[in-house]
């Protein structure tokens, strides 16, 4: 279960949305709490200009009710859904896609080995271990019809400029989460 919130961190809205929500949607479970000022991350603004963005704030109250209601409220032939989640909140993130069997269509995934590994560290092969201890969720979400896929992962380069896991606003986790959709 992840700590409880920082108080700074759970100021502000529980989810911060842009785009269209009656199109395709992703939803971001941000355990950083990113976002606070009702605006979404620069790096993620020009993706929700062709897909609905709820950025869920997990530290903030109310946030995971949003994505467990979005992906409750999905049916047949609705547009496509996407959840990303990053290390610390990865398991739980499988945990809500679960209880909504192919509701959404992808779970990318951002270092969720973080708690595992350092950045000196390989976390390509965390992440891996880490998704094959999960294997039997993971083996459900896929048979539901869910690509299941770690998407980004921490290095030692200058890029990341922080310790893993890579914040979910980090354009090298955009870019991989675009590359995905279709939306480069």
């Amino acid at each position: 279960m992840p700590a409880e919130p920082e108080p700074v961190r759970s100021e502000g809205p529980a989810v911060v949305t842009a785009g269209d929500p009656s199109g395709a949607k992703v939803i971001v479970l941000d355990p950083a709490g990113a976002a606070k000022h009702d605006e979404l991350p620069a790096t993620w603004r020009p993706l929700a200009e062709k897909r609905a963005v709820f950025w869920c704030r997990v530290p903030a109250g109310g946030a995971l009710t949003e994505a467990d209601d979005l992906l409750g409220d999905a049916g047949p032939g609705d547009p496509e859904i996407a959840v990303v989640a990053s290390g610390p909140f990865a398991a739980e993130a499988l945990q809500l896609v679960e209880r909504h069997p192919g509701a959404a269509t992808h779970l990318l995934l951002v270092d969720p080995a973080s708690d595992a590994f350092l950045a000196s560290d390989d976390a390509v092969q965390a992440n891996e271990a880490w998704l094959a201890e999960h294997d039997d969720v993971v083996a459900k979400l896929r048979e539901a019809g869910t690509d299941v896929r770690v998407v980004a992962s921490s290095t030692e380069s200058r890029e990341d400029r922080v310790p893993p896991p890579l914040p979910l606003g980090h354009p090298q986790v955009v870019t991989a989460v675009r590359r995905v959709l279709g939306e480069n």
